[in-house]
């Protein structure tokens, strides 16, 4: 357990946070109660050999949560066989593991859940990254994660190549739309936000080029251009003329991801790498009894 501990604090997860959620969903999946299936078919002292195997190529990550999974269940004796963030063909064994065979069972589908999914995000967001590669560009997140996996998620976007917004509303400021409308202007939303919070770093959405002008003149740390076109997006960096960052979100594609990276953009806001990524297909098979 130390030295998963130690792994886990390696690639910038807490522990802790990951043991608690690892507990919750075994909790969840017992109900209360035992795996009935297993205790009715399998022996108590019976022990198998088996591999976490990669059913297509992608980028892996959440291979130390799986482990935790597996040490949560009792299971100690289990090799990790490639790094997070790893790209990886199809039938690659990730993880090989010897341990009780209803033990096993139990950690089967919680460990490949987190598994699956934290290496579905990893996937596609390489795929965003490999698109815009060749620009200064960085793909990053958003805050539409799955609530309770924010932490997870975004690692899992960091293993992909790409970069983390912030991670919660109290790391950094956003003035959005709504926000404007509350305070009256972009000008008052941010001179109330400088007075209460000096210190904090502040982004501003805008959704016109008149808007743009107007948080330009506010120098702010960062400017989110909100579901503007590529033709908007190129003249916003023309305006800007590099006194400050700019991030383009809303309307984003793997298909248009290119172009918007070039119009000179800083950093494309990607929800879809955390709402919308498909799992990545991840099996525990059993070796065969020779």
């Amino acid at each position: 357990m130390n030295q998963l501990r130690d792994n886990l604090k390696a690639i910038g997860l807490s522990p802790n946070h990951i043991f608690q959620q690892v507990k919750d969903a075994i909790s969840e999946d017992l109900a209360g109660g035992e795996d009935i299936t297993s205790s009715a078919t399998i022996s108590e002292t019976q022990v198998s050999t088996a591999d976490f195997v990669c059913r297509a190529e992608g980028v892996v990550s959440g291979l130390h949560v799986a482990a935790a999974v597996l040490e949560y269940c009792g299971i100690n004796h289990y090799e990790v066989l490639v790094d997070e963030g790893s790209k990886v063909s199809v039938d690659k064994v990730l993880i090989k593991v010897q341990a009780n065979t209803r033990k096993l069972l139990l950690a089967e589908r919680t460990a490949i859940n987190f598994l699956s999914h934290l290496s579905g995000i990893s996937t596609i967001t390489s795929k965003w990254v490999k698109e815009v590669s060749g620009t200064k560009c960085k793909v990053r997140d958003t805050r539409k994660t799955t609530p309770g996996l924010r932490q997870l998620e975004k690692f899992a976007v960091r293993m992909g190549g790409g970069i983390n917004h912030r991670v919660s509303l109290s790391e950094s400021v956003l003035i959005k739309d709504n926000h404007i409308i509350a305070a009256g202007s972009i000008t008052n939303a941010f001179k109330l936000i400088k007075q209460k919070f000096p210190t904090k770093k502040v982004e501003i959405e805008v959704d016109t080029l008149e808007q743009l002008s107007e948080a330009i003149s506010l120098n702010p740390d960062l400017i989110l251009l909100d579901n503007m076109s590529i033709d908007l997006c190129t003249k916003a960096v023309g305006i800007t003329n590099g006194v400050v960052k700019l991030e383009a979100s809303g309307g984003l594609t793997l298909e248009n991801a290119k172009a918007y990276a070039n119009t000179g953009v800083d950093y494309l806001a990607v929800g879809a790498l955390t709402h919308s990524a498909q799992i990545l297909d991840i099996g525990l098979d059993f070796r065969k009894e020779k």
